[in-house]
């Protein structure tokens, strides 16, 4: 199934009594002319590619590490539109029980239900809602994400990193983001207790995406 269908004042002012100057648009407005002529050319759908993609998080341990794992299994949907960057969209489901931190023990405490609980909830889900240019090479894409049955809204930072073609002929588009986000807002209220008095496992979880996607159909 495809996961997108394309779907004044009564009163006169006096005049001016000296020239105005025009009001500039602000420096981070997101316009028209500050949108790569180039990029109109990657308009249409594409899908991640695994194999040289990651969609991971870090989170502080114990106070003085950090932990990094990824979701190994998802499935996914893009459309970019180069020529009006409002109109893309994204959606991402991933597989609570891909979880891979490196350490198998940690897996399997993270897939059950102190956290994540894959067995009752065996699906993550991002989907954006709107996208806006906010420089010649980032963009701020907002969306939903839901864990564990709970949907909060949440804003990506994504910078264009490049486009290639590639030895078998496929079109590939590389983009980076990242968010944060206050685990205990979705129910990973996990907050075992150091001796010192810090909390196990930080509230705060830094969501990563290192994406390279293939074009699936051209605009």
């Amino acid at each position: 199934m495809n996961l997108f269908t394309r779907a004044a004042s009564l009163r006169r002012p006096a005049p001016p009594t000296a020239p105005q100057r025009p009001l500039e648009p602000p420096a981070f407005a997101p316009t028209a002319s500050r949108q790569d002529p180039a990029l109109a050319a990657l308009t249409g759908e594409w899908l991640i590619d695994p194999a040289h993609s990651r969609i991971g998080f870090s989170v502080r341990h114990a106070l003085v590490t950090t932990v990094r794992g990824a979701f190994t299994e998802y499935q996914s949907r893009l459309y970019f539109d180069g020529r009006d960057p409002s109109r893309s969209r994204a959606e991402i489901v991933l597989s609570t029980a891909s979880v891979d931190t490196g350490v198998e023990q940690r897996d399997a405490h993270l897939v059950g239900r102190d956290f994540l609980d894959a067995a009752n909830h065996p699906r993550m889900r991002f989907v954006s809602t709107t996208v806006q240019l906010v420089g010649s090479d980032v963009y701020r894409m907002s969306g939903e994400l839901t864990i564990k049955n709970t949907t909060r809204p949440v804003d990506l930072e994504l910078t264009y990193i490049g486009h290639v073609v590639d030895a078998f002929g496929d079109e590939r588009v590389g983009f980076d983001g990242t968010t944060t986000i206050n685990r205990s807002d979705w129910g990973l209220t996990y907050s075992q207790k150091l001796a010192e008095g810090g909390a196990m496992v930080s509230e705060k979880v830094r969501l990563q995406f290192d994406i390279a996607a293939i074009r699936t159909l051209p605009a």
